[in-house]
């Protein structure tokens, strides 16, 4: 699946659906159905190994194989044995995307280190706005994070490329922005990645900073940092059209999370949310939030 960050990016989905550390009001896949600190098993490590060289095997190219999906990857406690095991059947490197929650703990960066880039996440300078934005588990407190991504650039030979999604009027006045910054100074990663709220968010209201203003941030956060934030009008060729035209058929009956649609058509979360946004730029989809999940429905 292509990617602005990654390229061409194959993801590696290792924890069930929603299960996360943060229930992040800005979340595309809708909101947390398991908030855990709690590492296991979740999907099963040589199954994932199988399923992966299988598709290595018909031919697919890569740029990054990409421990991601729908939840948080370092939840699952085998993430470096997972790690190990590709690098037996390819070349292709390894990325994590992570938000760096859990990288306090000794376990999570040995794992993490065995991997070529890692993608944590920063969204606040402060525990008000950590709370606010990113609805973190009870046992996870902002100092935690960034001080375990600073341990981590200094065990990490490899690159780090900090994400810090922007939410106007939450994590954008200037002092937001210093403190932002002061953290990154501590943590020294080799990008800072700007993203807003292009996609479907978990929770409505939730607003986006245009491209002028990202730049702008951009510029205050110092060299490293870029917009990756994809302003572009939808996706296109005929292969995303007619899968679109199948996710707005099943729309036109009734209103589905991004879960219902992807059991529906035995698609990841990911493609299911391009075809999503895809309609909504179109204007031929909206959505709304019930209990906390976010469901989509063709409009009139």
């Amino acid at each position: 699946m292509p990617s602005r960050r990654l390229g061409l990016s194959l993801g590696v989905d290792i924890v069930p659906f929603k299960v996360c550390t943060l229930d992040c009001i800005y979340c595309q896949l809708g909101g947390t159905t398991q908030k855990t600190t709690e590492r296991a098993e979740y999907v099963p490590a040589e199954a994932v190994l199988a399923e992966l060289e299988e598709r290595l095997s018909q031919g697919l190219k890569a740029d990054f194989i990409t421990m991601s999906g729908s939840g948080e990857p370092t939840l699952n406690s085998r993430l470096g044995d997972l790690i190990d095991g590709i690098k037996k059947i390819t070349d292709v490197p390894v990325a994590i995307l992570t938000n760096g929650t859990l990288l306090y703990r000794r376990d999570v960066r040995a794992d993490c280190a065995k991997a070529d880039v890692v993608l944590p996440s920063l969204d606040a300078g402060d525990k008000g706005a950590f709370e606010q934005i990113n609805r973190p588990h009870k046992d996870i407190i902002i100092e935690n994070l960034v001080s375990g991504l600073c341990d981590f650039r200094n065990e990490f030979a490899g690159q780090i490329w900090l994400e810090v999604f922007l939410i106007e009027g939450l994590n954008t006045d200037a002092e937001q922005i210093a403190k932002i910054k002061e953290a990154i100074e501590k943590i020294r990663p080799d990008k800072v990645q700007l993203n807003t709220a292009v996609r479907p968010t978990a929770e409505t209201g939730v607003k986006r900073l245009n491209p002028e203003k990202l730049q702008a941030v951009a510029e205050q956060l110092g060299d490293k940092a870029e917009v990756v934030a994809d302003f572009s009008p939808g996706c296109c060729g005929e292969h995303i059209e007619s899968k679109a035209e199948d996710v707005l058929s099943m729309l036109k009956r009734r209103p589905c999370s991004l879960n219902d649609i992807c059991s529906a058509l035995g698609i990841h979360s990911n493609e299911a949310l391009k075809y999503v946004t895809h309609l909504q730029q179109q204007g031929v989809v909206h959505s709304s939030e019930k209990d906390g999940i976010v469901f989509f429905k063709a409009s009139s």
